[in-house]
This record gives C-alpha cells, sequence and structure tokens, in this order.
C-alpha cells in the first residue's frame, strides 16, 4: 500500500502517522524542478526525511527536461529510494504549464524526459500519471509501454483524466488493461477512489495490479492502511478508532507537526487536519472554531483532550454527549 504525494498534505507529520499505521511505501510532497533548482526554500525543505519512514520516493515535477534531470539529481543526494516523476497533476496552474499531467499534450517529451532521468541517476526511477487529458484521448496503455521502455522501475496510475480532475469515478479498466498487457514487466499501482477496505480487496481482485496507492481517503484517517491490511489478512472488518483513540491520533499528530515544523507552521499546518479528524461530530462548530483559532499549543492540547468527554458516539455518527 502507497501513501500518494500531496500537497500540503504528505509531510512528515503526516508521514509518521501513515507509517505508523502501516503504509509501505511513501511520498514526500511533490516538488516543483524550478524551485528546487532555484534552492527555493520550501521546495529545498521537502526533501527532509527520516529513517524511520523509509522507503520513501521523492516525487519530481516541471516541464523542462534540463531542469527535471538537475532537480533529480538533487533529489537523489537526499537519499531516497526512489525517484518519482509527477505526470499527473492535474492543477491547472501545473498542467497549463505542460507540467503534471500537461504532459499528456506532448507525449514525445513526456518519454524523453524520463529516459534522460533514468540515465542521469542511479536510483530507480518511477513515474505517476493518468488516463490521459480528456475523454477523447486516454492513451495511458502505449504510453504506459514507452515509459517502461524509457527505463523506469514502477508506474502508478489515477484512473482519472486530467480533464476529470477529481470528480467522476475512477476508471479502472484502462488500469487492468495497463497491468495486463503482456508487454508490461514492470510493477503496475492503481490509484483512485480507494476509500475502504472492501473496495481496496475488490479492486486488487479484479484487476489484478500489484498495489494499490491511497492519497484523499487518507485525510483525517491514516489508520485506513492498518484497516485494509487486517481486512486483506484475515476477511475481518477491523473497527474503526473510537472518539477517544481519534483525539490521541490527532494529538500526536500534532506534536510531531510542532517538532518538525514548529510552533507557528506547525500549528497553521494542522488545521485543515483537525477538521477532517473531526468532521463526523455533530454539534461541533464551537469546538471546532477554537480549533482553528487558537494558537496556543497548550490550549489545542486542551481542546483535544476534552473532546471525548464531551461528546459520544453513536454508531459511525458522533453526537453531543452531557459531559
Amino acid at each position: 500500500m502507497l501513501l500518494a504525494p500531496m500537497e500540503d498534505i504528505t509531510d512528515p507529520s503526516f508521514r509518521y502517522m501513515c507509517k505508523k499505521f502501516g503504509a509501505d511505501l511513501m511520498y514526500t510532497e511533490f516538488i516543483s524542478s524550478d524551485g528546487l533548482i532555484r534552492d527555493g526554500k520550501k521546495s529545498v525543505k521537502k526533501l527532509d526525511i527520516y529513517e524511520h519512514e523509509r522507503p520513501v520516493g521523492i516525487q519530481l515535477y516541471g516541464h523542462i527536461t534540463g531542469s527535471m534531470v538537475d532537480a533529480a539529481l538533487l533529489a537523489e543526494n537526499a537519499a531516497p529510494e526512489l525517484i518519482d516523476i509527477n505526470f499527473g497533476c492535474p492543477v491547472r496552474k501545473i498542467s497549463n504549464r505542460g507540467a503534471g499531467s500537461g504532459m499528456f499534450r506532448n507525449i514525445p517529451l513526456m518519454i524523453s524526459m524520463t529516459s534522460a532521468i533514468v540515465q542521469a541517476v542511479k536510483l530507480p526511477v518511477t513515474v505517476k500519471t493518468r488516463l490521459g487529458w480528456d475523454d477523447s484521448s486516454k492513451p495511458v496503455v502505449e504510453v504506459a509501454e514507452r515509459l517502461q521502455d524509457a527505463g523506469i522501475k514502477a508506474i502508478t496510475i489515477h484512473g482519472r483524466t486530467r480533464a476529470q480532475m477529481y470528480k467522476g469515478n475512477a476508471d479502472w479498466h484502462l488500469i487492468g488493461e495497463v497491468k495486463n498487457n503482456p508487454r508490461m514487466k514492470i510493477p503496475v499501482f492503481g490509484n483512485g477512489d480507494v476509500c475502504s477496505p472492501g473496495t481496496a480487496k475488490e479492486l486488487l481482485d479484479r484487476y489484478n495490479v500489484d498495489g494499490i496507492m491511497i492519497g484523499r481517503a487518507t485525510i483525517g484517517r491514516p489508520w485506513i492502511f492498518r484497516e485494509i491490511r487486517h481486512y486483506l489478512d484475515t476477511g475481518e472488518l477491523l473497527q474503526s478508532p473510537d472518539l477517544h483513540e481519534k483525539s490521541q491520533i490527532a494529538r500526536e499528530h500534532f506534536l510531531k507537526s510542532i517538532e518538525r515544523k514548529g510552533e507557528k507552521v506547525g500549528i497553521l499546518q494542522m488545521r485543515r487536519h483537525f477538521v477532517a479528524y473531526f468532521k463526523a461530530l455533530k454539534n461541533f462548530r464551537e469546538t471546532r472554531l477554537k480549533l482553528l483559532t487558537s494558537c496556543d499549543v497548550q490550549e489545542i492540547l486542551d481542546i483535544l483532550e476534552s473532546i471525548p468527554l464531551k461528546f459520544k458516539e453513536t454508531g459511525h455518527q458522533f453526537v453531543a454527549g452531557n459531559g
């Protein structure tokens, strides 16, 4: 099971939590090649890797081959297990420049860039991509072959086009075509709509992929890796964490964020995670507002500690308690 690279999400503190719950391979946030070679502070900081989170990959994006090669060499110096090329990001400011999934508008450049990076670095190079640009152009089966021929060691495919962004259902049929193409010899991983243990098993069984990558479903739920692993191993659904455990998980995540980024940035980075951890709570508006506005570490810890006392669970929902 792979943790997908996500901007402003898969930082060291979140990776720590996902590794704790059983992620097999994780990626840094994706990094701009231009930002890295220009020594941009934010880009360089994303190269930070800790021993406990290995194996880990560094993912790069860009639209200029020379810059991508130089960035890959810099990333290699950070000693990850692999370098991943992002040919999948659908965000307009990236794809419209020809990077990310924008590479589907210039497939020869996609292939030549990949080949140049493979030749430049000693580490394994992998690719994450999509089905294609839009419904009229889904060349991923052919593209996957050509990327393999360029020397990549594995490919992850998100089952949507660039035009879909994250809307609609992921089309795993084409992912399965890539995996079952007799010319493909490298591992093929599937990504998109993996949101439960049952879904994970169904997709693995039906499409015969070598593994799954999970992205948005991990936000506020890093224990999804534990749940999926338990289901795959036993066929039984593992009970989700109760509210007390969720509060403790959020607390540990918060403390790691502070440890890695300092109080100011660590608090700001955690706010979206707090929303996700407790999004199922009813009558939570006042407590949520405090979590999202407090700049005091101890106050936030006190709020997290109070949540299981103020609220109680009813099935998969939460309601205000009497405490």
